[in-house]
């Protein structure tokens, strides 16, 4: 029997079902889905809901309360049950009361804000991603417990889900003035800024594909992110930390209230901490503990993170939440009683500990990553635990994770040591096939027998091998929306979609706002926005070049030199080069304008503000051999 890949709703929805059926994993038991625990724990102190829209000062909607609400009922046959499950604990946004003296915010973005109540006001932990989305929470809560000050804003890591939202509720000012602590881990400033402007556009580019930001929101599209409902991209800034727990274990009392901080760096964030709260018996897992098994590595790209090292950190946990009767954290819902918390960590423990242990068994036996991704399955006892489902890492990519974080790229065969560029090989195997009507029809018949893994594959090559091929691009999309349809995982999905949707209409006319990060950006180190400067230079353009220049910033009172040489950008702190040719005095806010696009090379030089010596000429050939990505580079089809 062929399904023909007609276009009538009737064939294709039966195909959907018949795929999504195919392709669930054998598991012991499925019964999970059905299981009303994790429902009763997510409504659990229920408050209140919001509703509306979140805008920011144009009138854009960064979030919006009803988008989701065709979430519900059951998991229709575009959406995988587990994920459409996950979908289900996720849509109960609102207020709530975790145990006395702490409420939670969910979804207002995609993570939590958590509230404490304090000796004289609100001790704020993790503000969301955007501004606009945590002011209006905070607004919302207030609205139900009263207004209270802000007295605490406590990060708990170095993601900017976790404290992009940081000036929608306190102001620098107001900070300085009313001398509210900002507590963090080490290293979170560095962390939290560096990995948003080394590799921000890539990063940003590919976080569109993760959190399906272009996808529309229907059974159809964008139902989840696995961790929460989705990104709210607004404005983003940060507040320096005055506070930093350095110690593995460090007590402190916040506006009255006793924490008990655990450094657990390079687990799911380079700089995280989890803290207890002994007087209130509750213990926070930041986001080394979720409801999901999480990522060892990230799709949107970053680096590959420790297995062995955050199972080890949950192991420490166990003794940490010894005495916890409530556990909650930066994603997700709480859970209470303490049988039910150590089952929950121990879950989550052993899975990253067996991930990482069988693994690294079978690197040792001879397999590559791929080989080890199709063979490894899950014991029964972690099998049938739902916390550590696949809704956003995978066992699949998160063995090719810690292959990676050990061994690298390289599968150790000579023959990939040096492989052809995508395209070419594209082109070439495209050849070999006898031209791209053959590709298209063989991997037409591995579509029709729901083989869609081998049909994407193929279908790969026909497009990179002649992008303008339409009947490949439409058959590649009809297969990726397939896989994603049966997609457990919701970054899974949403990149099987959102590379359908590229293949139809082409890449975005933009990317994320750059500019948007600027109040984030100006707590960034200079060297470090020098270094992202460097990593911008045209290296054929700056062959040749011989140029040097002086960089002051009398807002930060620092001197920088600048100069070229063997195509590379080099930069020095230190007192101006009288050789350098050209002199740049200039705000460093001004600066950061240029470096997002926000500016472009003319308005920048000639900005009021910005003062210039010496050869005017050589600072516009300096510049102008730095190039600011779009962000929009084509995914599909390079």
């Amino acid at each position: 029997m062929t399904f023909g890949w007609r276009q009538t709703a009737d064939f294709r929805y039966l195909m959907l079902a018949w795929v999504l059926v195919a392709s669930l994993p054998a598991r012991s038991d499925t019964s999970e889905f059905d299981d009303p625990n994790s429902f009763a724990s997510a409504k659990r102190g229920f408050i209140a809901a919001p509703a509306g829209k979140v805008k920011n000062r144009d009138g854009e909607i960064i979030w919006d309360f009803e988008s989701f609400s065709f979430v519900n009922g059951p998991a229709p046959a575009t959406v995988h049950p587990g994920l459409w499950r996950q979908a289900l604990l996720n849509n109960n946004a609102g207020l709530f009361k975790v145990t006395d003296g702490i409420h939670q915010l969910r979804g207002f973005d995609i993570a939590n804000m958590t509230l404490i109540e304090g000796r004289s006001g609100w001790i704020v932990v993790d503000p969301l991603t955007s501004t606009e989305t945590a002011e209006f929470a905070l607004r919302f809560a207030r609205s139900h417990l009263g207004d209270k000050k802000v007295s605490a804003i406590v990060f708990t890591h170095s993601h900017v889900d976790h404290f992009g939202g940081a000036q929608g509720v306190a102001t620098p000012d107001e900070i300085r003035r009313a001398k509210i602590p900002v507590i963090a881990p080490a290293g979170f400033l560095e962390e939290a800024t560096s990995e948003n402007v080394l590799m921000g556009a890539a990063m940003s580019r590919r976080s569109m594909y993760m959190y399906g930001s272009r996808l529309s929101r229907s059974p159809e599209g964008l139902v989840d992110t696995g961790l929460g409902k989705a990104v709210a991209y607004g404005t983003m800034a940060i507040l320096p930390p005055t506070r930093i727990i350095a110690l593995p274990r460090e007590e402190m009392t916040v506006d009255g209230v006793k924490f008990v901080f655990h450094n657990v760096p390079g687990s799911e964030a380079p700089a995280e901490f989890t803290f207890e709260l002994p007087e209130l018996k509750a213990y926070c897992g930041a986001e080394i503990l979720t409801h999901t098994m999480h990522n060892l590595y990230t799709l949107r790209g970053a680096k590959v993170r420790d297995a062995l090292r955050w199972a080890g950190y949950l192991d420490e946990a166990l003794v940490d939440a010894k005495n916890a009767e409530v556990f909650f954290a930066s994603h997700h819902w709480p859970e209470w009683g303490r049988e039910r918390i150590r089952d929950f960590i121990t879950a989550q423990r052993d899975i990253y500990k067996y991930i990482h242990d069988q693994t690294v068994r079978l690197m040792n036996a001879g397999l590559t990553a791929g080989e080890i991704a199709e063979k490894l399955r899950l014991p029964p006892s972690l099998d049938r635990h739902v916390e550590v489902r696949g809704y956003y890492g995978t066992l699949r990519h998160n063995i090719r994770a810690v292959y990676q974080f050990y061994l690298g790229w390289f599968d150790g065969n000579p023959a990939n040591l040096d492989p052809l560029p995508p395209v070419e090989v594209a082109k070439r195997y495209v050849e070999l096939a006898g031209g791209p009507s053959k590709i298209v029809e063989v991997a037409r018949g591995a579509a029709d027998k729901g083989d869609l893994r081998w049909a994407a594959e193929l279908l790969k090559h026909a497009v990179l091998a002649g992008s303008s091929n339409r009947e490949a691009r439409e058959l590649q999309a009809r297969v990726l929306e397939k896989l994603g349809y049966a997609a457990e995982s919701a970054p899974w999905r949403n990149f099987y979609l959102t590379g359908a949707l590229e293949l139809r209409d082409g890449p975005p006319e933009r990317g994320i706002n750059r500019a948007s990060l600027l109040g984030m950006l100006e707590h960034t180190a200079t060297s470090n926005l020098l270094d992202a400067m460097a990593a911008s230079v045209n290296g054929d353009r700056a062959a040749g070049k011989n140029l040097r220049i002086n960089l002051i910033l009398p807002d930060r009172g620092e001197s920088h030199v600048l100069w070229i040489e063997n195509a590379v950008l080099h930069h020095r702190s230190g007192s101006p080069d009288p050789a350098a040719s050209a002199t740049l005095t200039i705000p460093k806010s001004s600066l950061l304008r240029f470096m997002t696009g926000a500016a472009g090379i003319r308005e920048f030089l000639l900005n009021r503000e910005i003062r210039t010596s010496g050869s005017r000429l050589d600072l516009i050939r300096f510049f102008s051999l730095i190039e600011k990505p779009s962000g929009a580079f084509p995914i599909m089809t390079r």
